[in-house]
């Protein structure tokens, strides 16, 4: 599985911490920055390519990590074709996946320890998405919305 990261400073230490524990995993990573700390920087730089290379299928997944994780999910889901959510608990974090089809999920790197977001990250890459009838429908509405 190809998984894209991304954070700005607030997230910039876990996202780090991430994609070595996700690459000793076997996950694939595509890290689209920021690449140093830099206090001044801003979360859509970074969250804004990440998830168009999700809704485009270059990247399978996303994991987008700002300082709470808000902004980072309000950014990823401005972008036709993504489903991202900020997550702070397990079911959440697959049940996201299987019944909505989440494909990004959104971390607060200064909310969250490393532990708990790693077996959230982790949680989340193995859910497969349901697609049970009731399921597609919900989101067939939900991408009408993106082309009104």
């Amino acid at each position: 599985m190809r998984v894209g990261i991304a954070s700005d400073h607030g997230g910039f230490e876990l996202k780090v911490k991430l994609i070595e524990d996700l690459g000793k995993a076997g996950y694939q990573i595509k890290d689209f920055g920021a690449f140093e700390f830099a206090p001044e920087d801003d979360y859509p730089d970074f969250v804004i390519p990440l998830a168009r290379s999700v809704a485009k299928g270059e990247t399978t997944r996303g994991i987008a990590v700002c300082g709470s994780g808000v902004g980072a999910s309000i950014a990823a889901n401005k972008v036709p074709g993504v489903r991202a959510a900020l997550i702070t608990d397990c079911f959440s974090s697959h049940q996201g996946v299987e019944d909505d089809d989440m494909n990004m999920i959104c971390l607060g790197g200064r909310v969250l320890g490393h532990a708990l977001a790693l077996d959230l990250t982790l949680t989340f890459l193995a859910a497969h998405f349901k697609n049970e009838a009731r399921h597609c429908r919900r989101l067939a509405k939900v991408n009408k919305l993106e082309k009104s």
